[in-house]
């Protein structure tokens, strides 16, 4: 008897299942970057001390897991345009929403890769940021990073649409 069929329907019976269980990203009022309310937001705040930024993670984890929500944290600078396009798409109401009801966002401020990195060397990246913003994920539970290689995806936010990054975000959302 050939299993092959069998298995390979159910495989995809298993992964239909998975994707429908998926959060659905909310539907984003803007096509296009061009039309954020200007001046974009200066997010990160650089005067904060390496023992501050521990503690506001800290208390953010804290946050995200009696809520059962998962902890975001979003590394990087207000050199960055790319950051700043991220603060100016979270901004908008509906990702607001969406980011209220899933995470508890940390903002912590990595300076030009010189700053606060003890925050990604916790979750095992020791080596310099591939990019900003990188978003760190986390399960508040078992403070394991779920977006693991994944994390300067939205580096080159501003070559993205603004639905992909709600898509992404909403990616790790169960």
């Amino acid at each position: 008897m050939n299993l092959r069929p069998a298995l390979a329907a159910a495989a995809l019976l298993a992964f239909a299942g998975a994707a429908q269980a998926a959060t659905p990203a909310p539907k984003v009022s803007i096509s296009s970057y061009a039309q954020l309310k200007t001046p974009l937001p200066y997010p990160y705040d650089e005067a904060a001390s390496a023992e501050a930024v521990d503690a506001a993670v800290a208390k953010a984890k804290a946050q995200a897991k009696k809520s059962g929500k998962l902890l975001l944290i979003d590394l990087g600078g207000n050199w960055c345009g790319d950051c700043r396009v991220l603060a100016g798409t979270l901004d908008l109401p509906e990702m607001q929403r969406f980011v209220d009801k899933h995470y508890v966002e940390v903002i912590v401020d990595v300076g030009r890769f010189n700053k606060n990195l003890q925050v990604p060397a916790h979750y095992g990246i020791t080596q310099r940021l591939e990019g900003v913003p990188s978003l760190l994920i986390v399960d508040p539970k078992t403070d394991k990073l779920l977006n693991q290689g994944q994390v300067s995806k939205l580096s080159d936010a501003r070559n993205m649409t603004p639905q992909s990054l709600a898509d992404y975000l909403a990616k790790w959302v169960k």
